[in-house]
């Protein structure tokens, strides 16, 4: 089994550094550059650092840190979809139904996330869930964590509190994507 790791880990990173691009494509929409680059940096700390490199078991915290910054990400992703269907005025929702979605659509990726390393491990005999049951609950624990604070970020965003990064990243998109967006918020 060892021989197939490297193939394994090969194929998996170059799909996902490639995944950025085939969703501008099918989806037309444009993510700025340094949201791909944050992409690849976190495909390249996950896979070959954690992985090949082994950091997930030489630094105890990694894994840790791993999920907390992938729920922050599928958080503003999980907000990101739904303010867009609401600044078009699509969808009628209070603030907190959205910050409420983009809470349940990070955790609801990193349930997924954990039901496909437990597959793995069961059909293939690997070893993602390094602590079995202690790693899946820490991991969904730190995934609700990462997007709580920005549900949280989302939710002052959405009621006009001064949350200047958050600000900055909705404009980068809007920007970049003025099809989705209402002009005020450019």
């Amino acid at each position: 089994m060892k021989e197939w790791t490297p193939l394994y880990t090969s194929t998996l990173t170059l799909f996902l550094t490639f995944l950025p691009a085939i969703f501008e494509r099918n989806y037309k929409i444009s993510l700025p550059a340094e949201f791909e680059i944050i992409i690849i940096i976190f495909i390249y700390a996950s896979i070959f650092l954690g992985e090949v490199r082994g950091y997930y078991t030489k630094i105890w915290w990694w894994d840790i840190f791993l999920h907390t910054f992938s729920g922050l990400i599928l958080g503003f992703i999980g907000f990101i979809i739904l303010y867009v269907l609401y600044d078009k005025n699509f969808i009628k929702a209070r603030p907190l139904i959205l910050v409420i979605f983009s809470f349940s659509f990070a955790l609801a990726i990193g349930a997924i996330w954990e039901i496909f390393e437990f597959a793995i491990d069961s059909i293939f005999g690997l070893n993602m869930q390094k602590s079995g049951l202690v790693d899946t609950m820490w991991d969904l624990i730190v995934d609700a964590l990462g997007a709580f604070i920005i549900s949280l970020a989302g939710y002052h965003y959405l009621k006009k509190v001064e949350t200047p990064l958050f600000r900055r990243l909705i404009r980068r998109i809007s920007r970049a994507n003025p099809d989705y967006f209402d002009e005020n918020n450019k």
